[in-house]
């Protein structure tokens, strides 16, 4: 039944609402319930999924095998979430990948060259590539540390027939266990503005007739809603791009035969999007109350409202208050109690972190605390239930900048000091700092932990392997050298286990992308650095060659953003606070010989602000926050920074600003996206736009490497550029790698010779 506003609240609505827009009040079509969630973490308690992908891909597990594993993780969620209480549940928001790639291939958007083979090898052939193809693009997904495989829609993309086979396979596997779900796709507007090619909202039309036959389908097989997600909406958009908006919803809200539409915002207000949604035929929106403000439009009396007040990304435990406060302040048809977004972005349960601080544990919610939480404020907001205290802020307020640190001398100087230091070749092939993670190694890990290998049988084995490392490169003729990073866990997890204010989870899993996942660490209190973190493992490598070895140190805004921080500072106040430690960290490796310290910031551009009115502010704060712990490097020390999957192009300005000696990109994944950026030929110092996609596992041959390398040279002098991967090599094999570095050599090489 449609929940009617009552008695002063009512009146309090008609006072508001101006006579034009009366005839677009109309009755709301009803929810199925008072609570739901937009999403819901898909690769397993224990990275079931995880485990299922790579035995598929090493072909030890058949497809019937792979598919098997994810009903069965579908199952053990719609049974969980129906178990907590969850009044309407979600369906098609399980991935074998990505959410992105399996709307292109619902809507028949798949480029002819991945067009052969079964099902399965054309999908994972987009996701991963061949051994003769490469991979579609990869990047974040809007300000998380999510990716998304990118979709190709240019004016000559040739759309395949719409296939509603997954969605309404979902529906009706939740019906066989006694469930009625709401399908989720991916709607028409993000995924246009998220692909890649020439204006691909001019291809509006065409994409529209696919979620057409889709609705169609899924009405057919008697579904009532149908959650379309469009989180796009929530960052700036252009007169034409609403324009866009309104006419994709005006069209889908007008089709014969569909369920009813809940357009789903997340990461952030509406603003001006909220007139376009609100005015459509569509049923229902579900709004972000967490980092957005409560919707004001008159068109919302005749709506679904689903609202966002548990927030689908941080790990605090909600502040009933503020909730309640939302909630009443809403003035819709109906409101639904939900999450701010999909809870893909946080771990399942908290309950199985017995490691955890008691005190900490409390103040803490992970996906299943946070479904709680909404069943809980739903009944509460049903009851009439107030807030017993004044809501505050979700956020503090940024105070005053932090005091900057000294700057280094010029590049010019420095650039000559470590020319004399270093002696490297033009054109220097380096990688980015992790080589292969073994099976023993990971093992070894486990077994430490575990308490059945001592540390000291631990470290013969790191040693054994930095020595392997080192060894590899060495007889590949790499010019600057890495330790290979064998004694860490992940980039961000490792430092946070090594300074104070971090917490570390057991099983605080979050994907990141396809099959990988990350455990990110719970910045709770103030950071300090006890005690050196890398420079031993550093000076080791150092000791076994003649040429330099980098020291290997993840940046401060990096930190902060792969980890869940509190939230009871300013972001600026906590990447300092970081930022402090790490560049005590740089001066240890200075002291002790090491020539080239990397400050690694993949993740600068991803806490970037949707709205541009915020974006200065925080890349003044994030360029900072680099500078202060980089800044106390002497000249004859080059500094390297490393940055990937970020769409770089977008933040030139910012790394730039840097002024970090060596910058190396994400590349070879985007065909070198990058270097038709004017920001990029204006670069005054060194440059390694990367020429070796490592998120595949494909090899590149030498003329590939060449083409990228080409591409560089025609808009750099040979002087500043660097020849390195995309990325980390932790995730391939030892095979993949040399071959692959050896290629790179190669190609190095022969435009040495060249020039």
């Amino acid at each position: 039944m449609l929940c009617e506003p009552t008695g002063s609240r009512q009146d309090a609505l008609d006072l508001q609402i101006r006579p034009e827009w009366k005839e677009l009040i109309v009755t709301a079509v009803s929810f199925p319930g008072t609570s739901t969630v937009l999403g819901y973490p898909r690769i397993g308690p224990r990275r079931e999924l995880k485990r299922a992908l790579e035995s598929y891909w090493e072909g030890a597990a058949s497809a019937d095998d792979l598919r098997a594993a994810g009903a069965g993780l579908r199952e053990q969620t719609w049974r969980r979430l129906a178990g907590l209480g969850l009044a309407a549940l979600p369906s098609n928001t399980f991935s074998y990948y990505d959410q992105v790639l399996d709307t292109a291939v619902a809507l028949g958007a798949v480029p002819a060259r991945y067009r052969a083979g079964t099902p399965e090898q054309t999908y994972f052939a987009m996701a991963r590539g061949t051994a003769g193809l490469a991979p579609l693009r990869m990047t974040k997904w809007f300000d998380t540390n999510y990716h998304y495989i990118v979709p190709e829609i240019g004016p000559d993309t040739e759309f395949g027939p719409a296939d509603p086979g997954k969605a309404l396979a979902e529906v009706r596997e939740a019906r066989a266990l006694g469930y009625e779900t709401r399908p989720v796709l991916v709607g028409p507007i993000t995924f246009l503005l998220l692909a890649q090619g020439t204006a691909p909202l001019d291809r509006l039309d065409d994409v529209l007739g696919g979620y057409a036959a889709l609705l169609a389908a899924l009405a057919d097989e008697g579904v009532d809603w149908v959650q379309l997600d469009e989180p796009a909406l929530v960052a700036d958009r252009t007169p034409a791009e609403l324009a866009a908006v309104r006419a994709a919803y005006d069209r889908l809200g007008a089709l014969p035969r569909r369920p009813a539409l809940l357009v789903a915002s997340y990461f952030g207000d509406l603003g001006e999007a909220l007139p376009a949604l609100a005015e459509s035929p569509i049923e229902g929106i579900a709004v972000d109350l967490v980092r957005g403000e409560v919707p004001r439009h008159p068109a919302l009396a005749g709506k679904v409202v689903v609202a966002g007040v548990v927030s689908g990304r941080e790990v605090w435990r909600t502040d009933r208050d503020r909730a309640l406060a939302s909630l009443h302040a809403i003035q819709a048809g109906q409101v639904v109690v939900g999450t701010a977004g999909s809870l893909l972005h946080v771990p399942y349960d908290v309950e199985a972190e017995t490691g955890l601080e008691p005190a900490l544990r409390d103040r803490l919610a992970f996906a299943e605390q946070k479904v709680a939480e909404v069943v809980e404020l739903a009944e509460l907001f049903a009851s009439g239930v107030r807030p017993q205290r004044a809501a505050v802020p979700s956020r503090p307020r940024e105070s005053a900048p932090v005091a900057e640190r000294e700057g280094r001398s010029p590049y010019p100087v420095r650039a000559a000091a470590q020319a004399g230091r270093l002696s490297l070749p033009v054109l220097p092939v380096t990688t980015i700092g992790s080589f292969p993670q073994t099976g023993e190694l990971r093992a070894a890990r486990a077994q430490v932990a575990a308490g059945t290998l001592t540390e000291a049988d631990y470290e013969a084995l790191v040693r054994g392997e930095i020595e392997h490392a080192i060894g590899v490169q060495e007889r590949l003729g790499l010019d600057v050298l890495v330790h290979g990073e064998p004694e860490r866990n992940d980039m961000v997890q490792y430092f946070a286990e090594h300074l104070d204010g971090f917490a570390v989870t057991r099983h605080g899993w979050v994907q990141s992308y396809g099959s990988r996942c990350t455990r990110p660490p719970i910045l709770h209190g103030d950071v300090s650095r006890p005690g050196p973190i890398t420079v031993r493992w550093a000076t080791y490598a150092q000791s076994l060659t003649a040429k330099p070895v980098k020291g290997m140190l993840t940046g401060p805004v990096t930190i902060t953003a792969w980890s869940f921080r509190r939230d009871d500072l300013p972001l600026r106040e906590v990447m300092y606070q970081v930022a402090d430690a790490i560049r005590a960290e740089v001066a240890d490796l200075e002291a002790a010989g090491i020539g080239i310290v990397q400050v690694d910031e993949p993740a600068l551009r991803e806490l970037l602000p949707l709205r541009r009115a915020d974006q200065d502010a925080y890349l003044a704060g994030a360029v900072g926050a680099y500078r202060r712990a980089t800044s106390g490097a002497g000249d004859s020390t080059q500094i390297h920074t490393h940055l990937c999957y970020s769409d770089a192009d977008q933040i030139a300005a910012a790394i730039d600003g840097l002024d970090a000696d060596v910058t190396s990109v994400e590349s070879a994944r985007s065909d070198g996206r990058i270097l038709a950026e004017s920001a990029v030929g204006a670069f005054t110092r060194g440059l390694g736009p990367g020429v070796y996609d490592i998120h595949s596992p494909r090899v590149p041959s030498v003329t590939e490497v060449e083409k990228l390398l080409g591409a560089a040279l025609a808009v750099l002098p040979a002087g500043r550029v660097w020849v390195n991967p995309d990325c980390g090599l932790k995730t391939r094999t030892y095979p993949q790698v040399e071959a692959a570095l050896a290629n790179l050599v190669t190609a190095a090489a022969s435009a040495r010779q060249a020039l």
